[in-house]
């Protein structure tokens, strides 16, 4: 009975997560195996897994881009007309066309570790442009955008403070910083970095914020929290996932913040 479960568990992945899925179902069913691959090959072992839950994804048919305009403007309180002639960089955009939206953009560059992946799944069809490289090491000039992005994406970042300084690096003086990230969650395999609250001070100095919200996560989806925003309860003292939304501003010259 019990090795019957099992297979119908396996099926069950087969159909929804397809072969990585079972491959995770396997190792996970022998004692120290994760631990040790998660430990010897952190990067690989992180870029494998984020990468089947976007096969899944895709295999289920629930890619959609509809909801980023929504974010891109009416929730940081930005007019659309405001993105035409600007450069935009989406910081762990993912494979399913973030930018899609902002067809006035003079540049619209999606930026992932797995960005050549998600071309092979699709994304090469956007008009927006993929580029593989790490949060840490953004492959642009000092001062190239003049709005950079990163929804749900932080705390899968593997340094928080080199994050941030080639966020500020990159972005024009006057440029915006649009963050939105869960807070309070342990560390899993794809999002390692446990961020609180203050996770806003990395920003500060370069930085100014012009608007910071906090929310209630809820929903089986980071974008379901938002539908509808419920603000987060600093009172309640138990520890629980929340949301955090922040814009910034960058000086309009050295140390104008």
């Amino acid at each position: 009975m019990m090795v019957r479960r099992k297979l119908e568990v396996a099926r069950k992945i087969a159909r929804t997560e397809g072969p990585g899925g079972v491959l995770r179902l396997i190792l996970r069913n022998l004692p120290g195996v994760v631990p040790a691959v998660a430990r010897l090959f952190p990067r690989a072992w992180k870029e494998w897994n984020e990468l089947d839950f976007w096969k899944s994804r895709k295999r289920l048919g629930t890619f959609s881009n509809d909801h980023f305009e929504h974010f891109f403007t009416t929730h940081f309180g930005i007019d659309r007309g405001f993105y035409a002639g600007k450069r935009l960089l989406d910081i762990g955009c993912g494979p399913m066309g973030s930018l899609e939206w902002a067809e006035g953009a003079v540049e619209r560059v999606g930026m992932d570790p797995l960005a050549a992946d998600y071309l092979k799944l699709g994304a090469d069809a956007q008009k927006m442009h993929y580029v593989t490289a790490l949060s840490e090491a953004i492959p642009f000039e000092d001062a190239h955008f003049d709005v950079v992005s990163m929804f749900n994406a932080l705390d899968h970042v593997e340094d928080l403070r080199k994050t941030a300084a080639e966020i500020q690096r990159v972005l024009k003086p006057g440029g915006l910083f649009l963050l939105m990230t869960d807070v309070n969650h342990e560390a899993t395999d794809c999002e390692p970095q446990e961020i609180s609250w203050d996770v806003v001070d990395l920003f500060r100095g370069a930085l100014e914020v012009v608007e910071e919200k906090h929310y209630e996560r809820h929903g089986e989806t980071f974008y379901e929290t938002f539908d509808p925003a419920v603000p987060y309860d600093h009172t309640d003292p138990r520890k629980r996932t929340g949301t955090l939304s922040v814009k910034f501003r960058k000086g309009e010259t050295p140390g104008d913040d």
